[in-house]
């Protein structure tokens, strides 16, 4: 399991706990039934008033909850339970307690500045409710000072774990979003380095398969000589798309220097190398410079017509120069994908790329040098 993932499964256990924790409130309940049991001389209808009074609590707290605490769902618990507190408190203190399920219902979907003014008045209610009552005054003062504070605290604690339960949201929201990014970046890495990688092995066995069935009969021994680099290529790239696949592949500038070498010599295309001294590096960057001179040298041995091609590479303070040169057709045809898409690599490392069409063609590719520490 990657880190995206422990996020996203940990903000979800979190944000399940937030939401048991408000049935815990349901609780409360039992103090209703506590005036008619301990009233020495309760009235008839109290224990169903008592069972009334819990049973829509339940329904309209499990309302609030379940089907969510906006619109109309809102105010069809909210609404209710404030009015059902008003006329249960004045014959039972404890269905105070209704006043604090109402402040757990605002807190739990308004906006501090309405849900201040909820808290208000159902403060207000409890206490036109404590005059208005029926009950014993030690009742009435249990009941009613209870509710009185846990009015603000539930209702406050339920606006603190809202903006918590939507902090955990966004940032589940954050982590999938950063997943989704990073699939299709990696989407982007295959398809970009399999067009690189395939286009270049795919034009070598293209030629060569070409070259040999020339050679079958006029020279049967350099035809295989030919057949056996074409399997050659073929395993190469092969191997290329499994570790592209995989994301493990690096290659170097010496490596494909030796890949340009054998793929200019199958079309006839003699190779200069000029290279004073190899600059040193960090993997990532040579990989993809590396995978640029492939690209380029696909190029030449596809469309350029060129009997010779100069590769130099060279540093220049802080930045490393790689020109491609040939003497083929050249000219300012449109750019296709191979180097629109050379030009994208190159631009990832913070460097350009200058195309010359005069007398042949140059590629001139520079970027940071970023020599490893």
């Amino acid at each position: 399991m990657n880190t995206s993932d422990f996020d996203g499964t940990a903000a979800r256990s979190v944000a399940e706990r937030l939401r048991t924790w408000e049935w815990i409130y349901l609780g409360y309940l039992l103090f209703l039934p506590a005036q008619p049991y301990f009233s020495p001389d309760p009235a008839w209808w109290e224990w169903p008033l008592t069972i009334t009074v819990c049973a829509a609590t339940v329904l309209l707290y499990a309302l609030a909850l379940l089907r969510g605490p906006s619109g109309w769902n809102l105010w069809a618990s909210l609404v209710p339970m404030a009015v059902l507190g008003a006329l249960a408190t004045p014959f039972n203190a404890a269905a105070s307690v209704l006043f604090i399920y109402a402040a757990a219902a605002a807190g739990n979907a308004l906006p501090w500045p309405v849900a201040r003014r909820w808290f208000t008045a159902l403060t207000v209610l409890d206490c036109v409710t404590a005059l208005l009552s029926q009950v014993p005054l030690l009742y009435r003062l249990l009941g009613f000072a209870s509710a009185l504070v846990m009015v603000w605290v539930v209702g406050l604690l339920e606006l603190q774990q809202r903006d918590r339960r939507q902090e955990l949201e966004n940032q589940r929201l954050r982590t999938s979003q950063v997943e989704l990014l990073a699939t299709l970046a990696e989407r982007e890495r295959i398809a970009r380095d399999l067009h690189d990688l395939l286009g270049h092995s795919l034009t070598a066995v293209v030629m060569r398969a070409q070259l040999t069935k020339e050679l079958v009969l006029a020279d049967p021994q350099r035809a295989r000589a030919e057949a056996e680099e074409i399997e050659r290529n073929a395993r190469e790239a092969l191997a290329a798309v499994r570790s592209t696949v995989t994301g493990w592949r690096r290659t170097s500038i010496r490596a494909e220097l030796e890949v340009a070498r054998r793929t200019l010599a199958g079309t006839g295309v003699a190779l200069q190398v000029s290279c004073a001294e190899e600059p040193a590096l960090v993997a990532a960057t040579e990989h993809e410079l590396g995978l640029a001179l492939r690209e380029a040298v696909t190029n030449v041995a596809r469309h350029a017509r060129a009997s010779t091609c100069r590769i130099g590479l060279d540093t220049d303070g802080e930045r490393v120069r790689l020109v491609i040169a040939d003497d083929g057709i050249g000219g300012d045809a449109a750019e296709g994908t191979g180097l629109t898409g050379l030009r994208e690599r190159v631009a990832r490392l913070g460097g350009a790329v200058q195309r010359s069409g005069s007398a042949g063609t140059t590629l001139t590719i520079t970027v940071p040098k970023a020599v490893a520490g």
